[in-house]
């Protein structure tokens, strides 16, 4: 990582944080298998991990098994599984994986982002940590960018967690058969969007695909929108009080948000998110905005006819989350956990998962193509260039930007907006929550 983008993400936050809240994961995993399954498919005699994750369907499933199916046949005394919680993209598992870890009865390991989610819960807490560290036999934090190293680390310096991934959350994808047939071009302002957006609607097709059964779809517009109205150092000032919530062009972008939210599906709200994807892949739909594991979603159900481009007015702007593992203090078998998050930590066990997440491996030499499993594609290849040159910024739905009461507060402004479309009485309630939350 870059200083530029160490620099960006320290402005960002105090603490440096890349995310919390939900990222993938569906509302529901209809047919998948639940944790007992799971656990059952291990072979006698052998020595279970269980890992908890809210990872229950597509490209994210089966990018941890294929991890897992390697991990467990170079290690045949032990087997890891798939302890996956579906619901809420992701809210259902982390109040269990909460709820079991500080009560000093964690799974053997589990799935939690970097930032707040990980060190306000888990490890800079009063009690003390309900986290071990981890030593660099684990993770060689010189294979990392220091940028996600400082924010995997607690106040005593010590990294606490294996980063897996490097997700993009602004990004839009589009149908390339339907902009073809209507001759369009992906819009790179919101002014384009609406003159794209009334040009599908002519041809009774959705312009824009909205799954926001959780909040948290509309809070992603919401924040590309911003970014895109303030540019990267005022958003990034709207999470340190640099940038005042009272500020026009907030004023603006919810009122773009409300002329985005003209074009949406009518049944967003009964929707997740990848429901909401596959109106795109159906052709119902012209577009989405939504985070890189819809990348995955496509690669999973096969579908190739999509394009990407980042969010209108986020041209050279990384919104970069990412998931992680580490080792509970209080985990049955730490020697068998130890040596999965090695491997998960190793290049080869991020080459293996990523390209079904449709994420980039966050270790810093891994990228490459791993025989007998599937191999980045080509999305994934400009995200890895991307990377390397845009300028970093956390998200406020990915928990980067802000603790969760202040995430949580924002949510409940955007959820009235969503129906009543007030935008100075959204506004009003944005700068209480920012006032609440000190800023």
């Amino acid at each position: 990582m870059t200083i530029n983008k160490v620099r960006a993400l320290g402005a960002a936050i105090a603490a440096i944080a890349l995310a919390t809240a939900a990222c993938g994961g569906a509302s529901t995993a209809p047919g998948s298998a639940g944790p007992t399954d799971a656990a059952a498919a291990c072979a006698a005699g052998t020595t279970k991990i269980e890992v908890q994750s809210w990872w229950t369907t597509g490209g994210e499933a089966t990018g941890l098994q294929k991890l897992f199916d390697q991990f467990n046949k170079d290690n045949p005394t032990l087997c890891a599984y798939n302890a996956a919680i579906a619901g809420g993209a992701g809210t259902a598992a982390q109040a269990v994986i909460k709820s079991r870890t500080l009560a000093g009865n964690p799974p053997d390991t589990f799935q939690v982002h970097m930032g707040h989610e990980l060190l306000d819960t888990y490890v800079n807490i009063s009690a003390g940590s309900v986290l071990s560290p981890l030593d660099s036999s684990i993770i060689d934090p010189s294979k990392f960018p220091a940028g996600v190293v400082s924010i995997i680390s607690g106040s005593d310096g010590k990294v606490y967690t294996v980063p897996v991934n490097i997700h993009r959350a602004n990004e839009l994808w589009y149908n390339k058969k339907v902009f073809t047939d209507n001759n369009l071009t992906p819009p790179k302002t919101w002014a384009d969007f609406k003159t794209v957006a009334d040009a599908l609607k002519a041809k009774n097709i959705t312009p824009l695909a909205l799954g926001d059964n959780g909040i948290w779809a509309t809070g992603m517009v919401f924040e590309t929108i911003l970014i895109g109205e303030l540019g990267a150092n005022g958003f990034n000032g709207l999470w340190t009080g640099a940038t005042k919530w009272t500020d026009p062009k907030v004023t603006d972008a919810l009122t773009t948000l409300k002329m985005v939210l003209g074009y949406v599906n009518t049944d967003h709200s009964s929707l997740s998110w990848d429901q909401a994807n596959q109106l795109v892949i159906d052709g119902k739909a012209g577009m989405t905005i939504m985070g890189d594991w819809a990348n995955g979603d496509y690669v999973a159900k096969k579908f190739a006819d999509y394009g990407w481009a980042p969010a209108p007015g986020n041209d050279g702007i990384y919104q970069a989350l990412a998931d992680s593992f580490p080792l509970p203090a209080k985990a049955p078998d730490q020697d068998a956990v130890k040596k999965l998050l090695t491997f998960m930590a190793s290049q080869v066990g991020q080459d293996i998962f990523n390209p079904y997440k449709g994420s980039i491996p966050a270790r810093i030499d891994a990228g490459q193509a791993v025989s007998g499993v599937l191999a980045y594609n080509d999305y994934q290849k400009s995200a890895m260039v991307d990377w390397k040159s845009d300028t970093v910024v956390p998200s406020m739905e990915h928990g980067a930007a802000a603790a969760p009461a202040w995430k949580s507060a924002v949510e409940a402004a955007l959820t009235t907006f969503v129906t009543g479309g007030d935008v100075a009485a959204t506004q009003t309630a944005l700068v209480a929550a920012a006032t609440a939350a000190g800023h």
